[in-house]
């Protein structure tokens, strides 16, 4: 009886190892993402002065960003054809016609709970004498996921630099970008 017992134990074994198989390996090639969304908007901050050389704009999220999300900034540096021209920061803007070779600098960092641009200048120019380098500025903030899913490489899904490449990628609504107060 024990024989009986140890073959039929054997064959139900061996009939389900044998009917597994591993047939799930579809692969998606463009994914749907319900649960991580792309949010911009614009600012046009009032930056205080920390030295004469260094202004700083600090602003906090309405919400905490998700741990994987990423921050890019934007500053707006004209216009063609009445379309805005967007520079991804860090960005640099030299002084024209300066004698030494002067340049503002346009950086910031970000948290998951806020942001913070700095705008700070060579040692021998003033932003404090020359305000049109700090206001009336207008920066259009735009959030990410840092992990899109679609490629496992270490390769950037998207050009960031190209404002318009990573507004077509994350399908952000242009129409719906407000003012933020």
């Amino acid at each position: 009886m024990k024989k009986i017992l140890l073959f039929l134990f054997l064959g139900a074994v061996g009939f389900t190892a044998y009917s597994c198989d591993n047939d799930d390996d579809v692969v998606v090639q463009n994914p749907v993402d319900y649960d991580t969304y792309s949010e911009a908007f614009d600012i046009s901050p009032n930056f205080s002065m920390v030295t004469n050389n260094l202004y700083r704009f600090k602003d906090d999220f309405k919400k905490p960003l998700v741990e994987s999300d990423v921050v890019l900034i934007y500053m707006q540096i004209g216009t063609d054809g009445g379309a805005p021209l967007w520079k991804l920061l860090p960005y640099t803007s030299y002084v024209p016609l300066s004698p030494n070779n002067e340049a503002v600098d346009y950086i910031y960092d970000f948290s998951k709970f806020g942001v913070t641009i700095n705008i700070n200048s060579s040692a021998t120019f003033s932003l404090t004498a020359n305000p049109g380098y700090y206001q009336g500025k207008t920066f259009r903030v735009v959030t990410v996921p840092a992990k899109t899913g679609v490629s496992k490489s270490a390769v950037a899904p998207v050009d960031y630099s190209d404002y318009n490449s990573v507004i077509k990628y994350y399908n952000i609504d242009e129409s719906r970008i407000q003012l933020k107060n």
